[in-house]
Formats: C-alpha cells, structure tokens, sequence
C-alpha cells in the first residue's frame, strides 16, 4: 500500500450543484493561536458579522479560545466560500482589534465539504466535544459560545 502524503493546505474547490444540499465545514483560527475568542464579546461579534455576510448561512459552530469551528450553506453562488470567509473574518477584525489591538487571524481557513447526510450530525458530535477534550467544561452543553443560527437541512 502506497503511503500518501497528508494535506497541508486544503484545496478549496466547493462545487455547488442544483438542485443538491452544500454544507461546507470551516475552521478559522487566530494569528499565533491568540487564545482571544471564547468571551460574550467575540461571540455576540461573530454571530452580527455571520448575519451580515448573508451569502452563506452559518449553521451549528462553536467558538473556541483560538478557533472557530462553523457549518455553512451557500446562499448566494456567485460568491465562493473564500471570498466568503474573507469579508466575515475583514467585518469581525476591524471592531475586534479595537478591544484587543494584537488580534488578527491566521491567513486562510481549512474546509471540508460534507458529503453525506449523517457526516453532519457526525462532525458536529466532533466539533461539540471540543471545549470537553480541551478541558474548559465538563458537558459540552455546558460551554457558552456556540450555537446555531440557520437550520442547515440536507433536504
């Protein structure tokens, strides 16, 4: 068996297809991992800009001190998903940087196109147990920013 090498920057080739579900996931993380995210502020932040930049609806994400986790659904397909994360990650920096000058974000953003109906409720069983395996709550429940803005149907 042939060992293939690991991605280490993500293709970005979304294909949106008529008359068929899109569902992108997304994670965004800070510049040098600045743990600068997981506060009222940044979450409340993020959930304006995600509304404002309505080509694509964001659906379950968590926020994480230095990353973000998302899933989002194309609106409008005459803008991709990078021009997409470009402009929200723009909207949410300038007022951001205000409270908090060093912050930036790390360029680019990893992408996974879901496939299948159930790799949703899969991945988000992942992305949910985040702040658990990173030992900032105990019930996934428990952690405060996160939440879903637009229901993401397959169908």
């Amino acid at each position: 068996m042939r060992n293939l090498p690991e991605r280490k920057r993500p293709v970005h080739r979304v294909i949106i297809l008529p008359n068929r579900p899109t569902i992108v996931f997304v994670t965004v993380c800070t510049h040098k991992r600045l743990r600068c995210l997981a506060s009222e502020q940044a979450h409340a932040l993020l959930n304006d800009v995600w509304l404002k930049a309505d080509s694509w609806q964001v659906g379950r994400y968590v926020v994480m001190p230095d990353h973000v986790h998302l899933f989002a659904a194309p609106t409008n397909p005459d803008v991709d998903l990078e021009r997409w994360v470009r402009y929200w990650k723009s909207l949410f920096s300038r007022p951001y940087q205000k409270q908090m000058p060093i912050f930036r974000w790390q360029s680019g953003y990893w992408d996974t196109t879901l496939r299948w109906f159930d790799s949703y409720d899969q991945k988000w069983e992942y992305v949910r147990l985040n702040p658990v395996r990173h030992g900032l709550v105990q019930n996934p429940q428990d952690w405060p920013y996160q939440g879903e803005l637009n229901v993401l149907a397959w169908f």
